[in-house]
């Protein structure tokens, strides 16, 4: 078997909390969000194909910038569905000769080449890899009305991010066999019975998801470039 690596940004989202700022092209120290994620995969020696799902208004301007910028890797940009697993299932319509699939956020801008290689070799040893982090907050459970039902121990806690990865005919299944909503790809394959590994994955790898993070990002941006 060949190990072709197939990597599906997923940028279509509507980013609703953003207060009329567009996530993806929001500048990041002078750099589009988007174009330091697409800079990360190109730069990554085990990626061979790129291809980003943008929302139908971005799919122009993203092009335009995949020319301007020169990302030989990505060899398509198309548009998304209704909801994220929509999404990724019309970048897996395009990725038809992978044998390995890597799954980013386009709203987190500060993947690096050592993350998405390190969630590789885990997956090559385990089927499937996923990065998280351990919770650092106390994470309660409520009620309806917001009444205390349990405190969770942190201990076996993880919040997940990305990059994910998958053997692209385990994630294949896993979405032709999906019901319900989900915002995350392992849960539909861990649904479909396989096991997934979780691999450390990193702090700074935060989601853009208001204005404040564009901020954060930046001066997570600064501190590891000294």
């Amino acid at each position: 078997m060949s190990d072709k690596v197939a990597a599906i940004i997923v940028a279509a989202g509507e980013g609703q909390r953003m207060g009329g700022v567009d996530k993806m092209f929001a500048p990041i120290n002078g750099r589009p969000a988007l174009a330091r994620v697409l800079d990360t995969f190109q730069k990554c020696k085990k990626v061979d194909d790129i291809v980003v799902v943008m929302s139908a208004k971005n799919i122009e301007a993203c092009r335009k910038l995949v020319k301007a910028e020169g990302w030989s890797k990505v060899k398509d940009v198309v548009p998304g569905g209704k909801r994220r697993q929509d999404s990724v299932a019309e970048g897996l319509k395009r990725v038809k000769d992978a044998d390995w699939v890597v799954i980013h956020d386009g709203a987190r801008p500060l993947v690096t080449v050592e993350l998405i290689e390190r969630g590789l070799t885990a997956a090559k040893a385990t089927g499937a890899a996923v990065a998280a982090v351990p919770v650092t907050d106390t994470i309660k459970e409520v009620q309806k009305d917001e009444i205390v039902s349990q405190t969770l121990s942190r201990q076996n806690l993880r919040a997940v991010q990305t990059p994910q990865v998958f053997p692209r005919d385990v994630i294949e299944k896993a979405y032709k066999n999906s019901s319900g909503d989900v915002t995350d790809d392992a849960a539909l394959v861990e649904k479909a019975g396989y096991k997934v590994k979780l691999y450390m994955g990193s702090y700074a790898n935060i989601k853009i998801t208001t204005p404040d993070d564009l901020a954060l990002a930046e001066a997570l941006l600064k501190k590891h470039e000294h």
